[in-house]
């Protein structure tokens, strides 16, 4: 029984295969969508009393009042002076990467002058609000708090506030450090669809945010889809993937862990190596049937690699170059040992990690860029999380009278051509006027 799906670039059914692999559609389950429908209604309608109803529904947690459901900051602090010695220092040191990379990020005013003293630019300004979704319970990544939180401080977002599920009131101490580290402003020990709807259309004790980023479950990824337009959402994210290109020059034991890295997330992760070395892809081959029974998670692994996961033999580098191009991958990795010609051929990737020492791991979690990526084949129009999804651009336009008396008779032109005769007047009138 194969372990993982063998193609071969050269078979006449090769592009056919590689698509059914990579087709992915989130199903939307009727139950779920009338669930998270209910549930949004309801908090829109009565605010602080559904959030309170559906935190005790879900998380077995009776509170009397929302003021039970914040944290204080001094909570937030203590569980960061709590952590031992070694987590705290990898903690805060992973912040400062994300953070010295992000600063990298934030766009600045700018204006120029024509010749007639007109004068055009853009104003950036950040979001006033944004909440931040982070899981709970078996699924809590401190990691993602960081790489959330700090491009939104770093772009100066004036109030963040995360929401986060405690399930019979078990805390994640290492979540709850990271957001002291990130600076977000205010947590509340909320989760689920009604979290969402509780910073999409605000209630009496949490304010409505202006965007809402983070990870979460189906009903979390349903929420998000039916607030967007009232409230910004970072993405609706679909399985990790990861796409290896491969000269053979690599260690397979190593190539194989890279694969596994991204199976062990859940059995909808895809994890996709390209190489034209055929002995080297038999080599991974091995290593997987041999290091998968010694990891945790071998039951994941074993299903992700078995129901998604590819050793595809390509013509050569610049072949894998083009089907890395048409597959988008969220996380790519170019394991070669020259790796520069092939960052100038990729144009769709979340990532691009160059070289046998740029594991995807280390991106995961302190090399400094964001890990929030696009996956589903988006990277062909999406980019990573960054400060840019917590600023907005304001055209500024400054008109010269001369700049308008000149433009005005363009505007007319063309407003006249679409039937908008009040245009071509407002525009006219500046013409005319001495």
């Amino acid at each position: 029984m194969s372990l993982i799906h063998r193609l071969d670039s050269r078979d006449t059914d090769f592009r056919t295969r590689l698509d059914q692999l990579l087709a992915f559609e989130a199903e939307q389950d009727d139950s779920i969508e009338r669930a998270v429908s209910e549930i949004l209604n309801a908090v829109r309608l009565e605010g602080d009393a559904a959030v309170l109803a559906y935190t005790k529904r879900f998380d077995a947690l009776d509170a009397k009042g929302m003021s039970e459901l914040e944290l204080p900051k001094s909570e937030l602090q203590a569980a960061l002076d709590s952590l031992p010695a070694e987590q705290r220092q990898a903690l805060e040191e992973a912040a400062a990467r994300v953070r010295a990379y992000h600063e990298r990020q934030r766009a600045e005013d700018w204006e120029f002058q024509e010749a007639d003293g007109t004068r055009l630019g853009q104003k950036v300004t950040p979001l006033d609000r944004a909440g931040l979704y982070v899981p709970g319970g078996k699924a809590s990544y401190p990691s993602s708090v960081l790489m959330n939180a700090i491009p939104a401080k770093v772009a100066g977002v004036r109030e963040l506030i995360m929401v986060t599920p405690t399930p019979r009131g078990e805390r994640n101490p290492l979540v709850l450090a990271a957001a002291a580290v990130g600076g977000v402003d205010r947590v509340f020990t909320i989760g689920g669809a009604q979290a969402v709807a509780a910073l999409a259309f605000g209630t009496k004790t949490i304010p409505q945010v202006d965007k809402i980023t983070g990870p979460g479950n189906a009903y979390v990824a349903a929420a998000k889809r039916r607030v967007f337009g009232i409230v910004g959402i970072d993405m609706v994210a679909g399985p990790s993937e990861v796409l290896v290109i491969s000269d053979g020059s690599g260690d397979p034991d190593w190539t194989a862990m890279d694969l596994f890295a991204q199976a062990e997330h859940d059995e909808l992760a895809q994890s996709i190596l390209l190489s034209p070395d055929a002995d080297f892809l038999a080599r991974v081959e091995e290593a997987i049937a041999r290091l998968t029974p010694t990891m945790p998670r071998a039951a994941t692994i074993a299903t992700s690699l078995k129901n998604r996961g590819a050793l595809i033999r390509v013509r050569d580098l610049d072949e894998a170059c083009e089907i890395a191009n048409h597959i988008a991958p969220e996380h790519l990795e170019l394991a070669v040992e020259a790796p520069d010609p092939l960052i100038a051929k990729i144009r769709h990737a979340g990532a691009i990690f160059a070289g046998h020492w740029s594991v995807e791991a280390l991106g995961d979690y302190c090399a400094g860029p964001n890990h929030v990526l696009p996956t589903s084949r988006s990277a062909r129009f999406s980019s990573p999380l960054g400060v840019y999804d917590f600023q907005k651009r304001t055209s500024l336009i400054r008109m010269s009278k001369a700049g308008a008396q000149r433009l005005g008779k363009v505007a007319s032109i063309l407003a006249h051509g679409e039937g908008l005769q009040a245009h071509a007047r407002s525009a006219e009138m500046r013409v005319e006027a001495k």
